[in-house]
């Protein structure tokens, strides 16, 4: 990368720190964390990762560009082969065509309390199911900025499933499978990174090509949440929207050149309009173009509803859900509410938030073992094996 540095668009007097300095091209900033390079150039850390997101210095770019051309027919076959992150919600799977998809990135909006971070943990255990039950058998990245992530949770819900393919498990391969697949092993397999602000969040997304390359198992990266750093401390929001942008470029680009995926939350606020206010999501409108698909977690009365609000392959669709001791979960027929089908309502007038209530007593009940669960589970036979296909309300011995 021999491009020099004073023909990206750069603020003059940071293109004049930068030269005298001694960083004449792109390739002498490749190197370089934002806040070294802040030190050395005598420039703010906000300047600094703006010229280091002009340059784009992630490594292996050019040779992943040249990479990228593909046909139609096999960028089809390798979509097939990525596969998707089961969310242990059947109903939801299935309007996501399969699950989370791997190779794009997928924002979660709602509003506190609605399950955001229920599903970004659920995911992050779903990801390490063992291939031969019908999993990815990948790792995750979890960049926690808000400080809502709590491991007592991952270790319930790891927990559970590890319960749940056990009771799947029938031939040999599946049972040597599940001595690796422990709440231990998931844990351990589980990345957390913790980010105060957005200077750290973006400082973090220019190491995660070499963290990538480093732990090539990793199949799933979330934030959790991409607006909550960006929404303090902002008094020019020109700058925001650009940070923002290059941000979401590098996230797709790392979607794709490294086969995993990305699930971003965002918050909610409040938008007025023609004298009515509605809850909408967060960081604006431009940046609702950044995700590959959003969805949208929501109330109705005393129901959770997922919305699928926006995807390149898959209709729009509303669901119901439920958070259970066991995480993210179908919920039962008879609980099910009447879906609507006026957009403006998945849109804004049941996004409100709903006083936070007791589990229904259906989720306080214990549960058998084996009898109950396979009426809750769809699975499949593939390949002699019975795997997990998604498998709805999940019975556990130990629910509260």
């Amino acid at each position: 990368m021999q491009r020099d540095v004073s023909s990206y668009a750069i603020a003059p007097s940071v293109k004049v720190k930068l030269l005298n300095a001694g960083f004449l091209s792109a390739a002498d900033l490749c190197d370089l964390r934002p806040l070294q390079l802040s030190k050395e150039a005598c420039i703010s850390q906000e300047e600094a990762v703006e010229v280091l997101q002009a340059v784009r210095c992630e490594p292996g770019q050019e040779r992943a560009a040249a990479a990228g051309r593909l046909t139609a027919l096999e960028l089809l076959g390798r979509e097939q082969e990525l596969g998707a992150i089961v969310t242990f919600c059947s109903a939801l799977d299935m309007a996501l065509g399969g699950g989370m998809p791997v190779g794009k990135t997928t924002e979660v909006c709602g509003a506190p309390g609605v399950g955001k971070t229920q599903l970004c943990i659920q995911l992050s255990v779903d990801v390490q199911i063992p291939v031969c039950f019908g999993g990815l058998g990948g790792k995750c990245l979890y960049i926690d900025t808000e400080g809502s992530f709590l491991v007592q949770r991952a270790v319930d819900l790891a927990q559970a499933a590890v319960e749940h393919c056990g009771l799947l498990a029938e031939d040999s391969e599946q049972q040597e499978a599940l001595k690796g697949f422990t709440v231990e092993t998931i844990l351990s397999n589980l990345f957390l990174v913790r980010c105060h602000d957005y200077v750290e969040l973006l400082a973090e997304t220019y190491l995660l090509a070499d963290f990538l390359a480093q732990h090539p198992g990793v199949r799933l990266v979330v934030i959790d949440s991409i607006a909550f750093p960006f929404r303090h401390d902002f008094d020019d929001l020109s700058q925001r929207t650009r940070l923002l942008n290059g941000l979401a470029q590098r996230l797709i680009q790392m979607a794709t050149n490294h086969n995993v995926a990305v699930v971003l939350t965002n918050q909610m606020t409040t938008k007025v309009w023609s004298g009515q206010s509605k809850l909408v999501p967060a960081l604006g409108e431009s940046w609702g173009h950044a995700a590959t698909q959003r969805l949208i977690l929501h109330w109705e009365g005393t129901h959770r509803l997922a919305s699928l609000y926006k995807s390149p392959s898959q209709r729009e669709a509303t669901v119901p859900y439920q958070i259970t001791g066991q995480g993210f979960r179908d919920t039962p027929p008879s609980d099910q509410p009447k879906a609507s089908d006026d957009p403006s309502v998945r849109e804004s007038g049941s996004l409100s938030k709903r006083p936070r209530m007791e589990e229904d007593q259906s989720t306080r009940t214990a549960h058998s073992t084996r009898d109950e669960v396979l009426p809750g589970m769809l699975v499949e036979r593939a390949a002699g094996h019975r795997v997990l296909k998604s498998p709805g309300l999940v019975a556990h011995p130990k629910q509260q």
